[in-house]
């Protein structure tokens, strides 16, 4: 028996020389150019920085902390790892032995007209231990255990990529927040000014220098403002519960600071990776589904080659339950043998032939998540530049946009200009107040958005 085993051994080891396992090469891909025409650095990229580290506010440190304990989602996508973890634990034990223990007892009466002169009740009683080992010679079960560990990577970066966007989501919704609030501040003063303007006017009407059409035009800027002022504040109520639901709290009130108190964003100057192969997990999660996708091959094509699998048993067999451990009771068997798949109804061939297709759909698919990847840094460092020019030119927009009203309303005193002039001047200031909110929200949402494109906020 010890002949023939070592025979099966050696056909199966001949037989292994012919299947060669292939595994997923990362320098197959090409992450030249992925920018486009914005510089990149590798040095001190802020996909490294913790998120304490980008969002200094201590009040959205809390809500991003409390989205971290309490967000459903994240706590789904750490259910996800909890579970390929315990699938890659089997596939491993998939390799050793299987052992099982039994014990079994069988009481026959036989019928004396079958059995006139024999025995009229017999009994076996056994008890013992068997194992069954199949022999992983072609890698089968081996590139099994690679996918599942490639799967368990998956859902690690999958856990990594919902926590990524949760904390970019809480930090953009809290810019937003604060945003609403300054908006409706200056539209709280300018309805404030538009009442003292309406004053103003009623007095110029009486010394003749203004009509009655001024102060009625006035007193519309006036409402046409304030008219805007439940809209604000009931986005400011949605945007809070928002908040409330990405932090897993019922919905209520939620503590910011001004805009104008937030730090100017500094992401742009640490730099950003050169790669995002090791830091955004969308990405990752793509590139473990090619591994995992390329051992679904493997083992799919190690299906047509034979199984070898050996099997012992062990125990004691009596006829009486109190012979039980005598040694002439001791019974042992081994049994080896070799499978050669010939005819499964296609199942090999399609297996193997869907697992190729996959295969190569998974590699479009993680090219393809490297190329939004790529425009998703570009759009966001795109963005950044821009805004922080607005900004600049915004500043100088209202300076000379505060002098052409107070220079229409002294003129208009004076006579030296009509009431249609100072209206379009209080008009064009209002639009560029709430228009510096924007570039100011802009220039944050950029950076929390280029902080999450390489991938920031799960190390």
């Amino acid at each position: 028996m010890t002949t023939k085993i070592l025979f099966l051994a050696g056909l199966a080891i001949a037989i292994w020389s012919c299947s060669i396992p292939q595994h997923f090469e990362r320098n197959t891909v090409n992450t030249a150019g992925l920018y486009g025409v914005a510089e990149s650095s590798d040095s001190a990229t802020i996909a490294n920085k913790p998120w304490r580290a980008i969002f200094t506010d201590e009040q959205l440190q809390k809500l991003i902390n409390e989205g971290l304990q309490n967000n459903p989602d994240l706590q789904i996508a750490i259910q996800k790892v909890i579970q390929s973890e315990a699938y890659l634990s089997q596939s491993k034990a998939a390799l050793f032995p299987a052992l099982s223990l039994g014990a079994n007892g069988n009481h026959t009466r036989n019928p004396e007209s079958v059995y006139p002169t024999g025995p009229s009740e017999t009994g076996t009683w056994q008890i013992g231990a068997e194992a069954s080992w199949e022999i992983d010679i072609w890698g089968k079960l081996s590139s099994s255990k690679r996918a599942a560990y490639a799967n368990f990577l998956f859902s690690d970066a999958g856990k990594k990529e919902v926590q990524t966007r949760l904390i970019a989501n809480i930090a953009t919704m809290y810019y937003s927040l604060t945003a609403l609030d300054a908006k409706l501040a200056i539209t709280r003063q300018t309805v404030k000014n538009d009442i003292e303007q309406v004053e103003i006017m009623k007095v110029l009407k009486e010394s003749g220098k203004v009509t009655g059409a001024a102060i009625v035009q006035t007193e519309a800027i006036r409402y046409a403002a304030e008219v805007t002022i439940p809209d604000l504040e009931q986005q400011i109520r949605e945007t809070e519960n928002v908040i409330c639901l990405l932090i897993g709290r019922v919905p209520g009130k939620i503590e910011r600071r001004a805009i104008e108190d937030q730090p100017e964003p500094v992401v742009l100057k640490t730099g950003v990776p050169a790669s995002l192969l090791d830091n955004r997990p969308d990405v990752m999660q793509a590139e473990f589904n090619v591994m995992s996708a390329y051992e679904v091959t493997n083992s799919a094509r190690a299906s047509f080659y034979p199984s070898l699998t050996l099997s012992a048993s062990v125990g004691f067999v009596a006829t009486n339950i109190n012979q039980f451990f005598d040694p002439r009771t001791f019974a042992s068997n081994i049994i080896g043998g070799l499978a050669q798949p010939l005819f499964n109804k296609k199942l090999n061939t399609t297996r193997l032939k869907v697992a190729k297709s996959q295969q190569e759909e998974a590699l479009l698919n993680f090219r393809n998540t490297l190329l939004k990847a790529g425009e998703e840094v570009c759009n966001a460092m795109g963005s950044y530049g821009w805004s922080t020019q607005k900004i600049a030119l915004r500043k100088l927009q209202i300076g000379a946009l505060v002098k052409s009203v107070d220079y229409t309303n002294e003129l208009l005193t004076y006579g030296s200009a009509n009431y249609f002039e100072v209206l379009t001047a209080r008009t064009s200031l209002l639009s560029a107040q709430l228009s510096s909110i924007n570039d100011r929200l802009q220039q944050q949402n950029a950076a929390v958005a280029l902080y999450r494109a390489v991938g920031g906020g799960w190390k």
